[in-house]
This record gives structure tokens, sequence and C-alpha cells, in this order.
């Protein structure tokens, strides 16, 4: 392989694509926008719940019961009422995800000992959205029947409330979160996206790179040239690679400054883990540039084999552990997925190639045989 030959082939692709002020976008612009729109746009966090509450005892315990929802962070209390047949028209508008209602005798009941049954309906659309609510109401009516069952302990007794609760939960459960203390979901998701928009922008822009020399014809100046398949792959590539990369750094910042994302690991085997990944996709994009012929088809493929891998079968949406059987095969068969586990655990948990060694040799060995395919699927004689 002559390095004269390789490098004016890769001085020939960059002036391509600084000339061309639309690819030039796709290549730098693009994938910073989309980190920016899905950063904004893809949030797991259930808060700021709009909710009503129906009072039909208006007692001052039915109201203190009500203020525990009320003050959470979780809700947003949107006011009383009696009119529930309003209250469901607004569930079916989305003005309310949720609403309660507190039974008549509510005070009166509970004073003589007797339970009450208080109704929560919930907007079971978004079934996770939903069940994240249920949990949260679950968790409020269950710290209030305790704070109710030790101040009815403690007035039988004659001890203090204190010492009543402790007595009540002989168990106590300590909850800490590692990685992530605060549980918030652009923490978790900024790194993936990462994942996700490298998985996207570097196929189609080999693609599109290779095709469009075919759709000009000037890929028969290759064909009758001396400049090998090697060589002119290899020069094809590199420059696509080199702008992955940086996109990679960007992306890192944009997650890091902007989305408040903590990197608790070296950015230099963050980088190096990234070449890597970024040399896998960009070896999907070379194969589909073999296969069609045209610009339009080379963004049609590289749709498809590239963002339903990203978003279904790497664990940025959905945990890989809880796909189906056929699923968690599709996810392991697919590079996505290792650099998803190579990003999480730099950014979030601060691990290296000691512990990550095994998804980095995955992504070498994946990158080194999409190459190849791909090398071996092109030729330098024009195919009729």
């Amino acid at each position: 392989m002559n390095g004269r030959r390789v490098a004016a082939v890769v001085s020939k692709e960059w002036r391509e694509i600084v000339r061309d002020r639309l690819f030039l976008a796709l290549a730098f612009v693009v994938p910073s926008m989309l980190m920016l729109l899905f950063g904004y746009g893809l949030s797991l966090d259930v808060e700021n719940i709009p909710f009503a509450i129906v009072d039909y005892d208006n007692s001052a315990t039915s109201r203190d019961y009500a203020y525990r929802f009320i003050d959470s962070r979780y809700f947003d209390f949107q006011g009383y009422t009696r009119d529930e047949s309003a209250l469901a028209r607004k569930l079916s508008t989305n003005e309310l995800r949720a609403y309660i209602v507190i039974p008549e005798h509510f005070e009166r009941r509970l004073l003589n000992g007797s339970p009450v049954a208080v109704q929560t309906m919930l907007d079971g659309t978004f079934p996770s959205r939903a069940e994240t609510t249920k949990g949260y109401v679950i968790a409020i009516n269950s710290a209030y029947s305790m704070e109710l069952l030790a101040r009815f302990a403690a007035a039988r007794r004659g001890i203090s409330e204190q010492q009543a609760a402790a007595a009540l939960t002989p168990v106590r459960l300590d909850v800490r979160y590692l990685f992530n203390q605060s549980l918030s979901s652009i923490w978790s998701i900024a790194p993936k996206l990462i994942m996700v928009i490298l998985m996207v922008s570097p196929p189609f822009l080999t693609a599109l790179g290779v095709v469009r020399e075919k759709e000009r014809g000037s890929i028969y100046n290759i064909y009758a040239s001396t400049v090998t398949r090697t060589e002119f792959l290899v020069g094809k590539i590199l420059p696509y690679v080199g702008i992955s990369l940086v996109n990679a750094g960007i992306l890192w910042a944009l997650a890091t400054w902007h989305f408040g994302a903590p990197f608790k690991g070296d950015f230099v085997f963050f980088l190096l883990a990234s070449l890597i990944y970024v040399v896998c996709t960009t070896g999907i994009g070379l194969i589909v540039s073999v296969v069609v012929k045209t610009q339009v088809a080379a963004m049609v493929v590289t749709a498809i084999v590239t963002v339903v891998p990203a978003a279904l079968y790497s664990g940025v949406l959905i945990p890989i552990p809880s796909l189906s059987g056929q699923a968690q095969v599709i996810a392991h068969l697919l590079p996505a997925m290792y650099y998803a586990n190579i990003v999480t655990g730099t950014f979030l948990k601060g691990a290296g190639l000691e512990t990550l060694w095994r998804d980095v040799a995955v992504l070498s060995a994946y990158g080194a045989l999409l190459l190849a395919v791909g090398f071996l699927m092109f030729s330098k004689r024009p195919r009729s």
C-alpha cells in the first residue's frame, strides 16, 4: 500500500466534503443537533404529574392527607373538585394524569380505627409512567398510614410517636443508589445518545461518500487509476473516521458540560473505545455503499440497519435483560450494546479497560470483520 496514494485519496475526499455545504453540515452539525434534540426531548423522569383531588369528606384529616400529595415534588396540583365526570374528561384530553377520590366519613372512620379505601385514577396510556406514578401514590399513602398507626400506638401505650414508629417498623430499609444518586435520567441517557448518534452518523457519511462517486461517474477514474482497492478504501474511510472521532469528542462535551452528566472514567480510554466503535459503524457504511448504487438507496438502507439496532437492541430505552430471549440474542450480535456498556461504564461507574475489556475485544473483532467483508465485496472492476 502506497502512503502517497492514500494521502491523495484522503485529500480529494476532504475537498469534496468541504465543497459540499450540505454534506459538511451532515458531518459536523447534525450530530450535535441530534444530541441536543434527543437530550431535551427524551426524558424518563416522572415528575410534576398534573392531578386533582375529589374530597367528599372535607375534614381536617382529609385535607392533611391530600396535602401529602400536594406538597410532593412529583405531583402538580390542579385543584379540588367534586365533578368526577369532568376529571375523567380531563384524563382523556391529557390535562390530568391522575386524580384522587377521598370518600365521605374519611376522618370519622379513621378515628374509629376502621380502614378507608381511597380511590386513585391513573392515565394508563403510558404504562411505565403509570407504574411509576402508582409507586409514588403507594409510597405517600404508606407513609401516611404508618404515621397514623404510630400516633395511635403512642396514645395507647403512652410513648412518643418516634418510639411507636420504631416499634411498628422493626426492620428498616435503607436504600442507597450507586453511580446515579439523584436518579436523573439524563445522566444515563446522555452517554447512550453518544452511542446512538455514532451508530447512525458514520455509516451515513461513509455510504453517501462512496455511492456519490458511483452516481457522478467519478468512480471510473478510480477503476482506471493505479490506486489499489485497499488504498482507495482506506483513503475513502479515513476522513469519515476522523470526523466521527471529532464528533465523539463534541458529543462528550455536550453530555458532560451541557447536560451535566458526570464523567468518572479515563478520557483517553473513552476516545480509544470510541475510535474502535466508529471503525465498526464505518464498516457498516462501507458494506452498504458496495451493495447500493444511489444515494437515496444508501440513506434508506443505512437508516434501517443502524437506527433500529441503536434504538431497540442497545439498552438505551429497554434494558437488555428485559428483552425476550430472541431479542437478547440479536442485541449480542450487534455492536451497539457493547459500546453502550462502555459509555455507561466510563461515564457513571468510572470503569476502564480492566473491567470493559470484553466489550472492547468484541468491538475490535466486529470492526475487523466488517471492514474485511467490505474490502472483499468492493471491486475495482465495474459491475454490469
